[in-house]
């Protein structure tokens, strides 16, 4: 059972950690997430020695090699402000992972105070900011893909379809299969990939039955996964991470 988290008032800074997926493949997302925070009134530092939060080398199982990578992330952030995370993944290795990985070892207290400033970005929207939108799209449907780590680690499959409720023009389509892993899963992909693709296969059918020709995620690589098999089908269904579908239908 996901422990119950205290939420702050909302605070003058935050430290914004981008994650690998956002640097390398959609930068304009982690761009956005920032954005949003800004428009609220927050301040937000960026570590610019962040890097990789250890979570693909820990769920293949090389906890040392993971620990050796996370080590270098927990210097970052040294006063105390909340952590936002625009990857339910990432956040979900830090806040949930980061206090066993270290168990007993001499980052152990350190690695507990920075798992609980972690924040997942749309958690931090709704919880903190209680952030208001007044939507200026046009009127559409979107399905909505929240990833496993968000849902199940975190605890947080409400909070990506409540800010998309707070879009007037905006109609949010339940897929049949909203709950289901699109098969990404990091290393998961690579090591199975037969499963994998047929995982995905059962994604972009459910996504596609509502008739919907957008789907968002707070995920960047769920996003990865579920957009290049809709564009492998030629089929003409995009998808944005939450964070740019926000801006985008309110700046």
């Amino acid at each position: 059972m996901t422990p119950v988290k205290l939420y702050p008032p909302k605070p003058e800074k935050v430290y914004f950690y981008g994650t690998c997926l956002v640097d390398i493949f959609f930068p304009e997302a982690g761009l956005d997430g920032v954005r949003l925070l800004e428009r609220e009134g927050i301040e937000v530092v960026f570590p610019e020695d962040q890097t990789c939060c250890g979570q693909p080398a820990y769920t293949s199982g090389y906890e040392s090699e993971a620990r050796a990578v996370a080590e270098s992330q927990l210097a970052l952030f040294p006063e105390p402000w909340p952590i936002v995370v625009p990857s339910g993944s990432c956040g979900g290795m830090m806040r949930t992972h980061y206090p066993a990985l270290f168990a007993g070892t001499n980052s152990e207290v350190r690695a507990m105070e920075v798992a609980g400033r972690i924040f997942e970005l749309t958690e931090f929207l709704v919880h903190v900011c209680h952030l208001q939108l007044e939507d200026r799209g046009a009127p559409e449907k979107v399905a909505m893909h929240t990833s496993c780590s968000a849902r199940r680690e975190m605890g947080l499959a409400e909070t990506g379809p409540a800010l998309l409720a707070k879009l007037g023009h905006v109609e949010l389509v339940e897929q049949a299969r909203a709950a289901e892993c699109c098969g990404f899963g990091g290393t998961f992909a690579v090591r199975h990939p037969e499963v994998s693709a047929a995982m995905v296969e059962d994604k972009t059918q459910a996504i596609e039955a509502t008739g919907t020709k957008r789907f968002v995620t707070s995920d960047c690589g769920c996003l990865m996964n579920i957009g290049g098999r809709f564009e492998h089908q030629e089929k003409p269904v995009q998808g944005e991470h939450i964070a740019s579908y926000l801006w985008r239908r309110t700046s």
